[in-house]
């Protein structure tokens, strides 16, 4: 008979709770990527202050250069240089720790002797939770000058280093996923997946994966939060050095556990699938009325030790799971900050939950594309399953957000809170594919258990062994009947011939389900919405990834308001200003106009422009123009700037040295004669 789905309405309290579960998972989906995300956001050290400061002018050489960090770091000592006008090296090499009463702090000695002029001072560090921080500002002894100094093209972390060992933490996350979501599937929601061949290559593809990116990012380490050079990754004193971190320990430890997954990964495909087998063809080739009491016996001893096999693997399972997460846990942004001994064991909480869900909902999709069947109760289960991890991640969510959330003027103004909203977006979506899901999974629990009837009915499942021995002895008394052979009984030596009629049977069977399942329009409805839901869980995960290395919007935040309240992580295009600025020296030929332009606006190195124009806008050749910045808030300036004359009314001035981004006054003197001149004052906006 054909069963036919009922529609998707419902009515009354199934309404009722419907819409409340639907608002349940949307709050908590983003409340969770708000806080998986914001838990970045105070995990990143900044620089919050120095000693000289960034762009201030001395009179005399300090002793030492000071840095001041928003929490602990690890510096070595090469992590702070101090580079004189000419590009050389003024500091002494050796970093001094001047940590003490909260405050996280260190420095480096100067050379004697320094001359006056503009000084580069360019560092590098690690911060708590791992990732590597580097920056530079520059200061003036005296007075500003030019300087040759040549700092590193990328930040650090940058660069194919930087990319690589991106790339290696995503495999590392997708790999984890998969092996704890489809053990967990297979344990959880269907232990006759155990013995699927494509559940089994997912698992030990997720276990591959999440093995060669931890090794990849323990070589990785070296030239990542160094050099960034790829070819210091064989560098074997600089893997001793990064074993003696944090990360290095969490890496080693990781490799270690992962040894023992692949022990639990043999048992579960192998032990287990022999008991999970043996089970189901008990079923399939016995009726329970006439066991024997023996027979009744051996059954229930074999159930009790897969019973005893289940429950071993499901402890041992969670436990080497949940080690494995720790070693996210323990060295990266749940170790840094308050509450570290509670926001650890929430933080592995958190992975193993986004694991069960999208490690499970991978392992349904492979099912439904590649196994010929599923019993509906077991996609119930998933169901469940995952509703239970998303609660999870609720509780999880709700604890980190208060944790450690930054404030919402970063969601728009920064590049990590862009990125953020654009996740947030992901998770819209992904939240409302979910709902259909599981409306095609109540669907497809209805016409799998009345398919299952139609198919016994009909005479469609796979002959036992009492049947494929009754048919081999027709086929020989036939055979007797005609003369060729001599009539027999079934007996052992029929074992060769009984094999072969069980494994066409069995390819029968199999294509038959494969046809079903093909042409069954609830599941291919549940394939397509699983697999739109997993596609977006790739691309979510992704910038996950990305976010783990951007700047955070609180830390970028910090450091804007230490520059002067430009904020520096989410850049634009920098564009040259230009203005222009009427004069009157009240002397003969005293009235013009001042055009400059100022390329590109920005902290560092500039090229300005000046041109002189007449009443008839014509070039006016001036003897003189002076120019002088000032950053008042800041205190920095008057920096003086003076311009050299290239044509008639056509002044340059290459480089103009501006330390920091701000509201900048730009002041003019323009001399028309010896004894003739004015003052004009401008506004400008760098950065």
């Amino acid at each position: 008979m054909t069963a036919t789905a009922p529609r998707f309405g419902v009515t009354g309290p199934t309404r009722a709770v419907a819409l409340v579960r639907l608002l349940l998972v949307t709050t908590v989906l983003l409340g969770t990527v708000l806080t998986v995300s914001s838990g970045t956001a105070s995990a990143h050290a900044a620089l919050t202050g120095s000693t000289p400061e960034d762009g201030a002018v001395v009179a005399t050489a300090p002793q030492d250069i000071a840095l001041s960090f928003s929490e602990q770091v690890s510096l070595g000592d090469d992590s702070i240089r101090v580079l004189d006008p000419d590009s050389k090296r003024v500091d002494t090499g050796k970093v001094r720790n001047l940590s003490g009463a909260g405050a996280v702090r260190y420095g480096v000695d100067l050379k004697t002797g320094l001359a006056d002029g503009t000084y580069t001072v360019a560092w590098r560090a690690v911060s708590a939770d791992s990732h590597p921080i580097s920056g530079a500002f520059t200061f003036s002894i005296g007075a500003p000058s030019k300087t040759v100094a040549v700092l590193p093209a990328q930040k650090a972390g940058g660069g194919l280093v930087g990319t690589l060992y991106d790339i290696a933490r995503y495999v590392s996350y997708t790999g984890f996923i998969l092996l704890v979501g489809g053990i967990a599937f297979i344990l959880v929601c269907w232990q006759r997946g155990a013995s699927v061949r494509p559940l089994q290559r997912l698992v030990v593809g997720g276990w591959l994966a999440l093995t060669g990116a931890t090794l990849a990012m323990l070589l990785l380490r070296t030239p990542y939060t160094g050099s960034g050079n790829l070819g210091d990754a064989f560098d074997l004193g600089g893997l001793q050095d990064v074993l003696t971190t944090k990360t290095g320990a969490a890496l080693i430890s990781r490799l270690l556990l992962l040894g023992a997954a692949s022990l639990f990964i043999a048992v579960l495909f192998g032990a287990y699938t022999k008991h999970e087998d043996s089970e189901r063809n008990r079923e399939d080739n016995e009726d329970s009325a006439t066991r024997t009491d023996g027979e009744e016996n051996t059954a229930a001893e074999e159930g009790t030790a897969k019973n005893d096999l289940t429950f071993g693997l499901t402890l041992g399972g969670t436990v080497v799971a949940a080690g494995i997460a720790a070693t996210w846990a323990l060295a990266e942004h749940a170790s840094t900050g308050i509450q570290t001994g509670l926001a650890m064991p929430v933080d592995v909480l958190h992975l193993l939950a986004v694991a069960t869900w999208l490690g499970g909902l991978t392992a349904l999709l492979v099912v439904l594309y590649r196994a010929p069947f599923i019993e509906s109760a077991a996609v119930r289960r998933f169901s469940r399953t995952a509703f239970i991890s998303v609660v999870v991640l609720a509780a999880t969510g709700l604890y980190q957000s208060w944790r450690q959330v930054g404030s919402w003027s970063a969601l728009g103004g920064t590049s990590y809170g862009q990125l953020l909203l654009v996740k947030v977006g992901l998770v819209v979506v992904m939240v409302g594919i979910a709902w259909f899901s599981r409306r095609w999974t109540g669907r497809l629990g209805e016409w799998s258990g009345s398919d299952s009837e139609s198919g016994s009915d009909s005479g469609s499942e796979s002959k036992s062994e009492s049947e494929l021995k009754g048919e081999l002895k027709g086929e020989e008394e036939a055979t007797d009947r005609d003369g060729t052979t001599a009539s027999t009984t079934i007996s052992v030596t029929d074992s060769d011939r009984l094999t072969q009629l069980a494994r066409q049977e069995a390819a029968l069977a199999t294509t038959r389900q494969k046809r079903n399942r093909d042409s069954d329009p609830e599941r291919i409805g549940l394939r397509r919405s699983v697999l739109a839901e997993a596609g977006v869980a790739v691309v979510l995960l992704a910038i996950t990834t990305v976010l783990t290395s951007t700047e955070p919007g609180r830390t970028a935040e910090q450091e804007a308001s230490r520059n002067g309240g430009a904020s520096t992580a989410a850049p634009g295009t920098k564009e040259p200003v230009s203005l222009t600025a009427p004069f009157d020296t009240g002397g003969a030929k005293g009235k013009g106009t001042v055009r400059l332009t100022l390329d590109p606006a920005s902290p560092g190195a500039n090229v300005m422009e000046i041109y002189i124009d007449g009443p008839d806008g014509k070039p006016l050749d001036i003897p003189e123009i002076k120019v002088a910045f000032t950053l008042l808030d800041k205190k920095i300036g008057p920096l003086p700037i003076t311009p050299e004359r290239t044509g008639a009314g056509h002044w340059t001035a290459d480089p103009v040295l501006l330390p920091m981004p701000g509201d900048w006054q730009l002041r003019l003197t323009v001399r028309t004669s010896d004894i003739d001149q004015t003052t004009v004052d401008k506004n400008v906006k760098i950065g």
